[in-house]
């Protein structure tokens, strides 16, 4: 159980690295944290119920893995070429598309739940 346990935790090593790196190098990225800040801050002075922080937490979440699959996306598409490539243009920008969906969607949700 406690071998089990250890190699349990130490999984989560790369993963962690991987969201340090992101937030190192994506100025976007460090602009979702201080959104996420400010909104558990303004949540912890609201003394918000928990199903509204449970929405805020979707909310935070969607915008986050929304974001590393972007960045994610993106390296892998300059790894391929940093050649002009519309193939990878289109893809490139259907991935920050869907940031953007996720972003309108949790800015939509706060209001709805700060207002």
């Amino acid at each position: 159980m406690v071998t089990w346990l250890a190699r349990v935790l130490r999984s989560f090593g790369p993963a962690l690295t991987g969201i340090g790196t992101a937030l190192r190098s994506q100025p976007n990225l460090q602009i979702h944290l201080a959104a996420t800040l400010a909104v558990t801050t303004l949540g912890l002075i609201q003394n918000l119920p928990t199903w509204k922080w449970g929405c805020l937490g979707l909310c935070i979440g969607l915008v986050w893995v929304a974001e590393l699959l972007n960045t994610a996306l993106e390296k892998l598409c300059d790894r391929i070429t940093l050649e002009r490539d519309e193939q990878i243009r289109q893809v490139k920008d259907m991935a920050a598309g869907a940031v953007l969906i996720a972003c309108a969607v949790a800015v939509f949700m706060a209001f709805m739940i700060f207002l």
